[in-house]
């Protein structure tokens, strides 16, 4: 479901900016239009950028290895544990 928010909201995105990129005024030195039509620009191919990296599914192989590496720490942790427990009742 999420991915068709993606699609839709990109599709969103790119109609703006064809919409919007030719009524922009650009090319006439360094005026305010200018600055803001270019920023405007980069503002609105960040979004189609962000989701086409959602869609594209990038950082589902980064969360595969963050949750592998916690699943590590885990295990580690407990045997840690496990082996200060059996200290203290090889003491008793």
């Amino acid at each position: 479901m999420k991915e068709w928010k993606s699609v839709a909201y990109m599709s969103l995105a790119l109609g703006m900016l064809i919409y919007a990129v030719p009524r922009l005024d650009i090319g006439r030195g360094w005026t305010p239009e200018t600055v803001f039509g270019i920023v405007w620009i980069g503002f609105a191919l960040l979004v189609v950028a962000a989701h086409l990296h959602h869609i594209l599914g990038v950082d589902e192989e980064t969360k595969k290895e963050l949750a592998r590496v916690r699943k590590y720490g885990k295990a580690q942790r407990q045997q840690w544990l496990n082996g200060k427990l059996r200290m203290l009742d090889a003491k008793k």
